[in-house]
């Protein structure tokens, strides 16, 4: 039974800030860096085969802190960055409403499409399941990629609440069909582990 647990990648001054990230190369700051080391410890006592992450260095450097501390493989890949925002990227809701009126949802702003992340994402959980039959993946990416994702490949669904920094979903492959085992769990960031 392959098993996906996909991670959102730690805390951004971004974040913070409440900006659109999609795909300009924020780094974490320090509590991020921290909830980082949280979460791999989370992890420290499962046994995971792999993490791959997105290649941006927000995600890139969360996957890098689990699998140094678990002394697993780490690989990046491209297909699991952000949704791009287009002309939004940067800007939080009072910039974006001084910058294009009230109605500024109603414009087109160059973001990209579902479909075009659902192919990308499903073509790497398709590849995940073929070379890694039977494996524990570690995938770290971004929270609306994630949920994106999720909402296909789970057939109920997920909820729509926002994933949580360092969160933990967990999906296992069962006859062709996707299970949802633990969904947006951020318990790490609360007690030791």
């Amino acid at each position: 039974m392959t098993m996906i647990a996909f991670v959102r990648h730690g805390v951004t001054d971004w974040n913070k800030e409440q900006r659109a990230q999609g795909t300009l190369d924020i780094p974490l700051n320090s509590e991020g860096k921290e909830q980082a080391l949280k979460l791999a410890n989370r992890f420290k006592n499962e046994h995971w085969d792999k993490v791959i992450s997105s290649d941006l260095s927000r995600a890139r450097e969360t996957g890098e802190t689990i699998a140094n501390t678990l002394h697993i493989p780490f690989s990046t890949d491209g297909r699991l960055r952000e949704i791009s925002y287009g002309r939004l990227e940067g800007t939080n809701h009072q910039e974006r409403e001084a910058k294009w009126g009230a109605n500024w949802r109603e414009l087109d702003h160059g973001i990209e499409k579902d479909e075009e992340v659902l192919k990308r994402g499903m073509e790497f959980v398709c590849e995940v399941a073929e070379q890694y039959p039977g494996e524990k993946i570690i995938v770290v990416s971004h929270g609306a990629f994630i949920k994106k994702l999720l909402n296909v490949l789970i057939e109920q669904g997920v909820s729509d609440e926002p994933l949580h920094n360092t969160s933990v979903s967990i999906v296992t492959l069962n006859d062709k069909t996707w299970e949802c085992k633990l969904f947006n769990c951020a318990d790490h960031l609360n007690r030791s582990f």
